[in-house]
């Protein structure tokens, strides 16, 4: 077999340089892509929801135990972990990829497309990999397979997280990042370092796009009651009104981020997306109900945006003669996700080497949020983007994240795989 003879070859050349290991990381990956792309129609075809990954799991400890590795389930609820031990000393890298999929309806004609259903807040709903996750898991088992061939010239251990819940636990479960650190994932053996991808729709394929510092934004939801006094919409000074309070609310909020942050340092989003209150244009109803997020990209806007919500919130409530309780965090709650900058720059040169350095290039940080933030929190990580975007599709063409014409194509998968593996395999050299 050709990809044996490839992994045979890679045990033999001990002490190759870093360009050649990449090569030889390169071609190891065009030998086993057929088989990432296999890993990844199933993935998708079959998608689960957050902690009912039972099958999903269940797929991906077989595939590890059949490469011999050390396998975990049961994680963090639905969660596997696999280790390659070196049998050497040196560092433990771990390397995360999330499983979960959404709640989203399907709208491709991909041969593989989804067809699943599950239940999601009381209601029966399609579920797809409308965020990637499917290649996500895919390129970790491409690494472990890279890894494992490559055992030879390791050292140390390679734990292999393969996480639920990315998009958030069910009303009322833990789940997540959050849980399998609770658990003690990063844990017996310790692990030391931490790297995770995540593929983009807008990025072209074969290219890898990164952020030293704050990546990804820390989330936090809120909600709001406002509370005050019902009246007939035709006497409204017999009323204290909650709607009115509630819009003087929205109003305020929009001046912390442009009035109170240092605009030319931090970037934070304060939205309300949901309004409750009501139910006939002739009353004034005696509650309101606010839900929003809060997106920001250090703790020190963090810290500043919850100090000035409590503050408007209560203030106006009190002008208004309302009362008003701020729940923050309601629910979800993410740190900032944080690329150690030192780490950032040691790295660096393995994302030149992987994918060429015409092809690596620096982002602006994304409002959008991420729980490997909590692994972050614990020990230093890197988390990365690979392009998925076919190169002859415009960028402002390509269908977005969570969207139910998601698509991203299986080419863009083999930077992933050689990145994981080089990565792993740099940082185990550097570590001496």
């Amino acid at each position: 077999m050709i990809i044996k003879n490839v992994f045979a070859s890679a045990l033999l050349l001990a002490g190759l340089s870093a360009v050649a290991q990449a090569q030889t990381v390169a071609e190891m990956a065009t030998q086993i892509e057929p088989e990432v792309i296999q890993w990844r129609h199933h993935f998708h075809q079959y998608p689960e929801l957050s902690n009912r990954e039972f099958n999903t799991a269940k797929y991906v400890a077989e595939q590890l135990k059949a490469l011999g590795l050390e396998v975990h389930t049961g994680v963090g609820k639905t969660g596997v972990v696999a280790i390659l031990d070196s049998g050497k000393p040196g560092p433990v890298i771990g390397l995360r990829a999330d499983m979960d999929a959404l709640p989203v309806k399907e709208d491709n004609n991909l041969p593989y497309r989804s067809h699943e259903t599950s239940e999601y807040n009381g209601k029966t709903v399609p579920v797809m990999h409308a965020c990637g996750h499917d290649t996500h898991m895919a390129m970790l088992l491409g690494a472990a397979k890279v890894l494992l061939a490559q055992k030879d010239q390791l050292r140390g251990k390679v734990k292999f997280i393969f996480q639920p819940a990315e998009e958030g636990a069910p009303t009322g479960e833990e789940g997540g990042a959050q849980l399998m650190v609770k658990e003690g994932v990063l844990k017996n053996p310790d692990v030391d370092v931490i790297f995770g991808l995540h593929i983009s729709s807008n990025a072209d394929v074969g290219s890898i796009t990164y952020r030293p510092g704050g990546t990804m934004a820390a989330v936090d939801s809120f909600k709001i009651l406002i509370k005050g006094r019902q009246a007939h919409g035709a006497s409204p000074w017999a009323s204290v009104d909650p709607i009115v309070t509630a819009a003087q609310m929205v109003m305020a909020m929009q001046t912390i981020v442009s009035r109170e942050l240092t605009l030319i340092d931090d970037g934070a989003v304060v939205t309300v997306g949901s309004i409750h209150g009501g139910n006939r244009s002739n009353i004034i109803p005696g509650d309101v109900e606010l839900e929003g997020t809060i997106r920001t990209l250090n703790n020190q806007a963090r810290e500043l945006v919850h100090e000035a919500m409590k503050r408007k919130v209560n203030a106006i409530a009190a002008s208004m003669r309302a009362t008003a309780e701020l729940t923050l965090p309601a629910n979800e709650s993410y740190p900032v996700t944080y690329n150690q900058p030192e780490l950032m720059q040691q790295m660096l040169p393995t994302l030149q080497r992987t994918a060429g350095t015409d092809h690596v290039t620096e982002i602006k940080a994304i409002t959008a949020a991420e729980d490997f933030s909590f692994y972050q929190q614990q020990i230093p990580g890197l988390y990365l983007f690979v392009g998925g975007k076919p190169l002859d599709v415009p960028a402002d063409k390509a269908p977005p994240h969570h969207t139910p014409d998601f698509y991203v194509d299986d080419s863009g998968m083999k930077v992933g795989v050689e990145l994981l593996s080089n990565l792993t395999m740099d940082y185990m050299q550097q570590a001496k």
